[in-house]
């Protein structure tokens, strides 16, 4: 698949005219990384962002001594958007856990095509919305929902970003607790009893939601 193509199916560019786009695709470079590779280290100066073309990465924070979760797993997600606006160091470090295929746009790039394509700077400032309003929705769960609601919560948004009842992202009680504030012997209840109840179904390698009113009831969108 062409660069062009992978960065139209990317939110930050999926709105921009071709000629727009073809202006994008002319500043980024390609990259391949082996597995358990570093792509970036913690305090890194952040000068690029990074689209995941294939393979998958996650992000290491060594101010928490343990790994966090998958940063962009699937293909055409991307991190490191924040680096074209600001000169802050990285948060963490981001390892590829695959054989992974990244394409690269270096903020000197990028800030010069903002001057003839002001598109460019609106889609960048709508996926930053876009990601501000979920952290909010995310903020709003942790004060108002107990552990039950913010599990269904969660279970919600994963499917609702995969576009389908089916979640393929590999969810320990770790993860979970992460993911929503909690500890580990909090969560492992509360997901067993989902799945006892019939709400979800869980196999080796997915999650598939059974009763969505019933997990919206939890969540409170009901």
């Amino acid at each position: 698949m062409s660069v062009t193509a992978i960065l139209q199916k990317v939110p930050l560019f999926s709105q921009l005219a071709p000629v727009e786009l073809e202006r994008v695709a002319e500043i980024t470079r390609e990259r391949s990384y082996p597995r358990n590779s570093v792509i970036l280290f913690e305090d890194d100066p952040g000068d690029a962002l990074y689209v995941v073309a294939t393979g998958q990465v996650r992000s290491c924070s060594s101010a928490r001594r343990r790994e966090g979760d998958p940063v962009r797993a699937r293909r055409r997600d991307f991190f490191g958007e924040m680096s074209l606006i600001d000169e802050e160091p990285r948060s963490a470090h981001v390892i590829a856990m695959e054989d992974s295929n990244l394409l690269v746009i270096r903020r000197e790039d990028f800030q010069a095509i903002l001057q003839q394509s002001p598109g460019i700077a609106m889609g960048l400032l709508r996926e930053l919305s876009r990601r501000l309003r979920r952290v909010d929705e995310k903020v709003g769960s942790l004060v108002l929902l107990d552990v039950n609601g913010r599990v269904a919560q969660l279970l919600l948004d994963l499917a609702d970003e995969a576009g389908s009842d089916k979640i393929t992202r590999r969810l320990t009680h770790h993860t979970i607790a992460q993911m929503i504030g909690s500890s580990r012997e909090t969560v492992r209840p509360h997901h067993a009893g989902a799945v006892d109840k019939g709400y979800i179904e869980i196999s080796r390698r997915e999650i598939l939601i059974r009763d969505r009113a019933a997990l919206e009831a939890s969540a409170g969108r009901s």
